[in-house]
């Protein structure tokens, strides 16, 4: 039961951006589209997943006074392996997502997970704790992304819903994250208290 409750926290409790609101760096640079979306959010559980294990069977060993910068150096090498993998085999996403990939290092949600849960828990805990936030994360992208794409260019996944003309250009810029942002947390603010 800990074990799924743990998991499900980040999904819609304890979700990175519409709930805990961290990591919007991200939330709001990538998400013009849904593709974006799914793919920073996937690269983010990896990183999530692995760094959450790897802490939660190291953090005992780590001194407190370099407890941080170990953290960041776990993650690191984690980012790094998702941004070789991406350079190589999804090299369309990798220039999308452009610098967004190397600041995932100091994404506030995978080193805040690896400092309150992972040096704290188990190994399963952690790569639950990790899932769970990751796809939270995930999900809140992909739906900013897809609500933004389809408001602005009329497509949903690059597929094409209504003609392109119809559609409105302040949702593809910077002003439309925020708006359709302020949105969706308004909506799952309501979700949650009922």
């Amino acid at each position: 039961m800990k074990r799924m409750q743990t998991f499900l926290n980040g999904l819609m409790k304890e979700n990175p951006i519409f709930v805990i609101m961290l990591g919007m760096c991200p939330t709001l640079g990538v998400s013009s589209n849904a593709i974006n979306g799914i793919g920073m959010g996937l690269a983010t559980t990896f990183v999530l997943v692995m760094s959450n294990l790897i802490v939660s069977l190291v953090a005992g060993y780590i001194p407190d006074k370099v407890r941080i910068p170990s953290y960041v150096v776990i993650i690191a090498t984690f980012v790094t392996v998702v941004q070789l993998t991406m350079q190589a085999w999804l090299p369309s996403l990798y220039a999308s997502l452009g610098l967004f990939i190397p600041l995932i290092v100091v994404n506030c949600i995978v080193l805040g997970r690896a400092e309150a849960f992972a040096c704290k828990n188990g190994a399963v805990l952690s790569i639950l704790d990790g899932l769970g936030m990751g796809f939270g994360f995930t999900f809140a992208l992909t739906l900013l992304g897809a609500i933004r794409e389809f408001l602005g260019t009329g497509k949903v996944f690059d597929l094409t819903i209504y003609p392109e003309q119809y559609g409105s250009l302040i949702f593809v810029l910077a002003p439309g994250a925020f708006i359709v942002l302020g949105y969706l947390i308004a909506v799952i603010n309501k979700i949650n208290k009922t």
